[in-house]
């Protein structure tokens, strides 16, 4: 609920503010002023709003945070009118203005506080009404620099409108002056800006990520599971390796499983699923392969387990922190701090990139040397618009070119990259070869296989020859990760 008129006058006749001097100025956010000043009755924190449903001007008793990088129309007041004088200050009519006269050395200016709840604005002014500057630039209302804004012919036009008799000052409880009581009902009670509301959008922000990531992990703790399980595995190909005339019995009456002796257990019957269309040492082989994959792959989810757990902690420690806060504009600060760090607010992966990194012109070039640092690089740190070159017929690295916003990749770098795929690979010796490219997006998995495979679509092909000259200048380019 935005102030009244006679709300406003109420807090400016409190405030009393011709004399004194502006000693500091802070936008700490897009909608958020606050102008220090200091005169006979001490120093004041004048508070300024804009914001829909909630814009408002009086005295704060609680901290403003700074904004994190310099805003625009702050960074103007304080060129402007910092260590000025107010000579006035004052509403005009029953508008909702507020027109501070402000005098620093031979200048003079307006700033104006228009309190309106859907067009709220403030805007610094010369004695002729010529903007210098808005905190909102809207052109569609004429507000913006070197237009003209002159709130008094409006409001001289509207003098004697009976306006007045439907407001009057709430009673608002607690004690203190009507600019302490409206300042803490604001915090408490204030819609957009309240601390039950921000305290609900942080829940809601944090609740949903951590919600996300205690489902990931329970998901990585059934693979652990079943890679520990993988010794039986092992088991169960040799089990059907000792049981392979089995196989030959086509008329078994379960065709996809055999019952055999556990030897490995100490005896007993044992039925293990197997394939009806495999022989028995195919199918021996498929559990061996499925054994080797999960003994390399439990460390890797492990470390991944320890991973989730670390975000979920840290996750609901920032939840924690927030609602513990009590001032809402530094809540409202630290919300949009922890959104802007990532998902959730969640922790900026600081993991050292693998492999090698390359920098020709604007350009990053990076290589996976082999099949870890390949999966590495893929998880964690290409994009979906980066282009992934590798060569064909051979194993070896796989080479990212990292994609400039709005650029397109030129041949000369393309052709760095197909050198550097040739030049990894098993296919070095023969000094030429077949390279197929896409962007990374168009790479999928493969499943059940080996760590780092991938399979590509929509990939484009090239022939490339090594050219030792552009690798000695790719060597020169090589930069650390």
């Amino acid at each position: 609920m935005p102030l009244n008129w006679k709300e406003i006058n109420v807090i400016l006749s409190e405030l009393n503010l011709a004399g004194c001097q502006i000693q500091k100025i802070n936008q700490s956010g897009f909608d958020v002023l606050s102008l220090r000043v200091y005169g006979k009755q001490g120093e004041h924190n004048l508070l300024a709003v804009i914001r829909s449903g909630v814009c408002r001007l009086h005295e704060t008793f609680r901290d403003i945070p700074k904004n994190d990088k310099p805003l625009r129309f702050g960074e103007l007041l304080k060129s402007r009118v910092i260590n000025g004088w107010i000579e006035e200050a004052s509403q005009i009519g029953s508008d909702r203005i507020v027109r501070l006269t402000i005098r620093r050395g031979e200048f003079r200016y307006y700033l104006y506080f228009r309190l309106w709840s859907n067009a709220a604005n403030v805007l610094l002014c010369d004695m002729d009404g010529k903007i210098i500057d808005a905190m909102r630039r809207l052109p569609k209302r004429g507000e913006i620099g070197g237009a003209y804004y002159k709130p008094e012919l409006t409001a001289a036009a509207l003098d004697g409108t009976p306006c007045g008799g439907r407001y009057s000052v709430r009673e608002l409880e607690g004690e203190g002056s009507f600019n302490e009581k409206i300042d803490r009902w604001y915090a408490e009670q204030g819609e957009a800006l309240s601390l039950e509301t921000l305290r609900a959008e942080a829940t809601r922000r944090f609740e949903g990520g951590i919600s996300r990531l205690e489902a990931a992990l329970a998901r990585l703790r059934e693979k652990e599971a079943d890679y520990a399980d993988a010794a039986r595995l092992k088991e169960y190909g040799g089990i059907i390796m000792a049981n392979l005339p089995l196989f030959d019995d086509v008329e078994r009456s379960e065709p996809d499983w055999i019952e055999a002796e556990d030897f490995p257990s100490g005896g007993g019957l044992i039925r293990i699923k197997v394939d009806p269309k495999k022989s028995g040492v195919e199918n021996a082989a498929v559990y061996y392969e499925r054994y080797r994959k999960a003994k390399s792959g439990l460390a890797d989810v492990r470390a991944e387990i320890v991973t989730a757990e670390s975000k979920i902690i840290h996750e609901k420690e920032q939840l924690e922190r927030l609602l513990s806060e009590t001032n809402p504009l530094r809540l409202q600060k630290l919300i949009i701090g922890c959104a802007g760090a990532g998902q959730s607010g969640a922790k900026k992966d600081t993991r050292k990139r693998p492999g090698l990194s390359f920098r020709r012109g604007d350009w990053l070039l990076i290589v996976g040397r082999d099949a870890k640092e390949n999966d590495e690089l893929l998880r964690r740190h290409v994009k979906g618009n980066d282009l992934w070159l590798h060569a064909r017929d051979f194993a070896g690295s796989y080479v990212f070119i990292k994609q400039r916003s709005g650029k397109t990749v030129p041949l000369q770098i393309l052709l760095d990259a197909a050198n550097l795929a040739l030049f990894y690979s098993k296919g070095r010796g023969a000094g030429k070869g077949e390279l197929f490219y896409t962007h990374v997006k168009y790479l999928r998995r493969a499943k059940n296989g080996p760590k780092g495979l991938v399979l590509p679509t929509q990939e484009k092909n090239l022939s490339v020859t090594l050219e030792s000259r552009r690798l000695k200048e790719l060597e020169n380019c090589r930069v650390s990760n």
